[in-house]
């Protein structure tokens, strides 16, 4: 595979071959003794089925609980997959998705009563007892969050003197009402004239006309931001009022005025800008506006996805559908009516004790969510050639994408490639899963998972290695998915190649990588005052950075000078307690998790000062039952890094740090690995999958948390199986 691709400053000059490592063997049963069964626990209550849980089974004495709890837990994932050949597991956020879905309704004029009552439903099943609602499980009520969710449940037909709406409103009035929530919420409630327009933050419609190199550029933002501001210009520049039938003067609470920043500092100068930017917008100069806005139109319908999404996300969803009606295209018109049915692919429908749901993801994930499927059934001992593993090749190999996008703004030469999150989002590829993607393809192709064994000198661009690729390339060795589908096989390594050179493409100048933008590093756009709603650039970070490490070793590239360049800044990024930062999931221990097995692959040495301080902080923080948690206050406070309810997904990405460092058996770390193995063992579900309500993703650090569903399975099944493969036991 060529590395030629890459556009940063410290490119290669040459490309190497990809040595091919053969499939492990099965390892033969164990004679060491087998672990304590696993104990009885008590499961959780199912959210909103109002079906009991299932309770483990009693295991047979002469049977590995290791073993069958993997067993188990593969056998749900494999439950799971779609006839098509995806995973997808249902991407939990917070009740801003369905209470914003109601309003864009009501602006319109098309929310039904039966559409309000099943939403109102899932929002009030979601308050908490102090009256507000929270944006992740176990966090604090949020006043936007809480704010929406009382509009909502008013246009719902929910009674404002009902005790559980006069708990919402008290909370909101003591957390300083309606000027006290966030831009977005503002937003909101000024298209139906419960908050001006003249206290809106502007965003001018001009702002497209802004070439890519000039600061505050739509360039600038990360590509979620950018879809979602350059509708928003539209938007706030055409003002609309419509009625929400009923007041909210029940939220108000008299507001101090707001205090400016001093003049010297971005924000002050920011502020005296906006003062400008709203005088500007009372008398705009007509011809340009008009212009500005048509642009703005062009540029968002040219973005909208074969299934009538943007970007696969709600948020621009929304926004560009009220401003493309207010452009004037009606409901009917095309661009919108597949937004609407992209919206009602995004809509969850439930039957509870109380009567049907109705929720809204914010996203869906079937790509991340089936190249760790793969990844996870082949650690635990599926074949390439399995059919399940052989759909989601071929499902993978149709969801490769090869037209550029925004990305091309700043790598205008690269050729496209990799592969998106979602089902339809071909504007928006990105790094990480591209990453995991090329992984899953190489462990369907039979190459092993961990670091390559270069002593007999089958380094990167030697003969050992060209011959090994070519052997490889001409045989179809069983357990592979060639030997199910050679032509697919091709199609893949193919896919996988140009994947590889998009991703590599794709790094920024300091040697790491963001996720969807190379460089997308100016940070001056998160100074206006408009942008106080989460994460609006896409930096490097070290979760995605060990990915791409990752997989370049896993190709045979530890050595090369790119793939240590990468591995240098992940070691100067190491936080002074031995963690790495989490971008993606939660948190310290995610990055971590992430992190370790990338650096060990790449060539570091599991006695190395960075890998030691690792192990010794995620023993330091493991719970006293076994497991391994961190809430999501740790992005805002300290004393929460690594700390909170052991879960699943993170218990797994602990142990996956700690079994890549292969300890020595009777070691603090190995001691920690075998407690961690147990914990697992002894909260898995009948089912084959574990209870986890925690949300250990992130869309913005703190501010838009996720729970991926999936996570709860596929990282379990990962650990376990290496954990299996690692101490020599037989998969059954």
């Amino acid at each position: 595979m060529s590395l030629t691709s890459d556009q940063s400053s410290a490119a290669p000059t040459a490309a190497h071959p990809t040595p091919q490592v053969p499939a492990p063997q099965v390892p033969a049963p164990s004679t060491a003794a087998p672990m304590e069964e696993a104990g009885p626990f008590e499961a959780g209550t199912a959210v909103l089925t109002g079906a009991p849980q299932p309770q483990p089974q009693p295991a047979d004495a002469h049977r590995d609980p290791v073993v069958d709890t993997l067993a188990r837990g593969r056998d749900h994932l494999l439950s799971l997959q779609a006839d098509e050949g995806w995973w997808k597991g249902e991407l939990e956020t917070n009740v801003t998705m369905d209470a914003e879905d109601l309003m864009l309704r009501q602006f319109l004029g098309i929310l039904t009563p039966a559409t309000a009552q099943e939403t109102g439903r899932w929002i009030r099943s979601q308050q908490l007892p102090d009256g507000g609602w929270a944006t992740f499980y176990g966090g604090p009520s949020d006043i936007s969050t809480t704010i929406e969710a009382y509009v909502a449940l008013r246009l719902a037909g929910d009674d404002p003197q009902a005790p559980h709406m006069r708990s919402a409103a008290e909370w909101v009035r003591a957390a300083g009402g309606i000027a006290a929530s966030r831009v977005f919420t503002r937003i909101w409630l000024a298209l139906f004239g419960e908050w001006s327009w003249d206290d809106i933050p502007v965003l001018p419609a001009e702002l497209s006309f802004l070439p890519p190199w000039f600061p505050l550029n739509i360039y600038d933002f990360a590509c979620w931001a950018r879809q979602t501001v350059v509708a928003l210009t539209i938007v706030g520049s055409l003002r609309p009022v419509r009625s929400l039938g009923f007041t909210l003067d029940e939220l108000r609470v008299p507001a101090p005025k707001p205090v400016k920043s001093p003049l010297r500092s971005w924000a002050g100068a920011f502020e005296r800008l906006d003062v400008v930017l709203h005088r500007y917008e009372k008398r705009p100069f007509q011809p340009l506006r008009r212009l500005a806005l048509r642009r703005a139109a062009e540029w968002v319908i040219a973005r909208q996805e074969a299934d009538g999404c943007w970007g696969g996300i709600q948020p621009p969803m929304v926004y560009s559908i009220m401003a493309l009606h207010l452009m004037g295209y009606p409901l009917n018109h095309p661009v919108i009516s597949m937004a609407f049915r992209a919206l009602d692919r995004f809509t969850i429908r439930e039957q509870t004790p109380d009567g049907m749901v109705r929720r809204i993801e914010a996203c869906q994930s079937p790509v991340w969510d089936t190249a760790l499927a793969v990844v996870a059934l082949a650690d635990a001992g599926v074949p390439g050639d399995d059919p399940a593993m052989v759909r989601a090749g071929r499902w993978l190999a149709d969801e490769e994408v090869r037209v550029a996008g925004d990305w091309a703004i700043r790598r205008p030469t690269l050729a496209p490639g990799g592969w998106a999150f979602e089902f339809d989002n071909d504007f928006y590829p990105d790094v990480d899963d591209t990453a995991e993607v090329v992984i899953a393809i190489h462990r369907l192709l039979g190459d092993g998972h961990g670091p390559v064994d270069h002593s007999d000198g089958s380094g990167p661009g030697s003969a050992a290695a060209a011959a090994a690729a070519a052997a490889s390339a001409g045989s179809a060795a069983a357990g592979t998915i060639a030997a199910a589908d050679p032509e697919l096989a091709r199609e893949l390594r193919a896919a996988a190649e140009r994947g590889v050179d998009w991703s590599v493409g794709m790094r920024s100048s300091n040697g790491a990588w963001g996720a969807f933008d190379a460089d997308n590093v100016r940070t001056l756009v998160t100074k206006i005052p408009f942008c106080d709603f989460g994460e609006v650039v896409d930096p490097p970070s070290a979760d995605v950075t060990a990915h791409m490490v990752e997989m370049l070793a896993l190709l045979g590239r530890a050595d090369h000078p790119m793939t240590q360049r990468a591995v240098r800044w992940l070691l100067d990024n190491q936080e002074a307690g031995g963690s790495w930062f989490g971008r993606w999931g939660v948190n310290h221990v995610y990055g971590t998790g992430a992190v370790v097995p990338a650096l060990i692959s790449a060539g570091v040495s599991a006695s190395h000062p960075a890998i030691l301080a690792a192990a010794h902080w995620l023993v330091e923080h493991q719970t006293s039952d076994g497991g391994w948690g961190e809430d999501l206050r740790s992005y805002r406070e300290d004393s929460w890094i690594g700390r909170g309810e052991p879960t699943a997904s993170q218990t797994a990405w602990a142990l996956l740090a700690l079994l890549a460092m292969e300890p020595e058996r009777g070691s603090v770390e190995w001691e920690s690995i075998e407690r961690g193995i147990r914990w697992l063992c002894d909260t898995q579900r009948a089912d084959g999958t574990w209870d986890e309500p925690q949300f250990t993703g992130t869309g913005f650090p703190w501010d838009f948390s996720i729970n991926y569903h999936l996570y709860r399975l596929v990282f379990p099944v990962t650990a376990l199986g290496r954990y299996v493969s690692l101490t020599g036991r037989a998969t059954r």
